[in-house]
């Protein structure tokens, strides 16, 4: 098979609505997060899901930028490195959550309970460490790129808006988290997780159908070379 951007772009949106799938799926009757959950196959499970979700959103959203640099500008810059940087230390966090906390249950105890609080938006009654830092940085990367990117996206006017000002919204939506209860809280992903779908779709769609419309073009017997008359 011929690589060609094209055939990248529309991976790309095919990453990006798989992403989007996941992170529905994975809140589907997600248990509630303490110590015990950490040391089921279950946790192994979901926390495998969403660093795979984050590798495939990171995909998704690189193919949305490149295949609109012009149309975005400064703007789609600026919201493309935030919501990446935020998803990379998504599937960092949850990279650690799914292989590296299950070990720890039963000399540390108290620092996964610590952890799990913190990503859950409460505080930590020890030190955990640059686990800290990366949740902060990841909320921050995931609300403002988002939020950013989705506007950008809009703007643009190539993709689906209404996806893009989903995108926006469902962002914003996560600063409700700490206030929710955490029965509630899970939903709020839903708008995101809808949103990647959507934009890749479209992604994909219209990778589809730039690639139908050059090969009309060139087929077409009234294109003459350049300078023929």
């Amino acid at each position: 098979m011929t690589i060609t951007p094209t055939t990248l772009t529309r991976a790309a949106g095919v990453a990006a609505a798989v992403a989007g799938l996941l992170f529905i799926g994975v809140q589907i009757n997600h248990p509630h997060l303490d110590v015990t959950f950490v040391t089921t196959n279950e946790w192994v499970v979901r926390s495998t899901a969403k660093v795979l979700m984050a590798a495939l959103a990171l995909a998704g959203i690189t193919g949305m930028y490149l295949h609109q640099l012009r149309p975005t500008g400064i703007l789609g810059l600026v919201g493309y490195l935030l919501f990446t940087a935020g998803y990379l230390v998504i599937m960092s966090i949850e990279f650690v959550a799914a292989y590296v906390l299950p070990s720890l249950v039963d000399t540390s105890p108290a620092y996964v309970s610590d952890v799990l609080a913190v990503a859950t938006g409460g505080t930590a009654t020890g030190d955990i460490g640059l686990m800290q830092t990366a949740n902060l940085v990841a909320g921050i990367g995931y609300l403002a790129g988002g939020l950013v990117f989705g506007i950008a996206l809009f703007r643009a006017r190539v993709l689906a808006r209404w996806a893009a000002a989903l995108l926006a919204l469902g962002a914003v939506a996560t600063l409700a988290v700490p206030v929710l209860p955490t029965t509630l809280d899970r939903i709020l992903a839903v708008p995101t997780g809808v949103a990647l779908v959507g934009l890749g779709y479209s992604l994909w769609r219209t990778a589809r159908t730039d690639t139908t419309t050059l090969l009309a073009t060139v087929r077409s017997p009234h294109v003459t070379t350049a300078g023929a008359e």
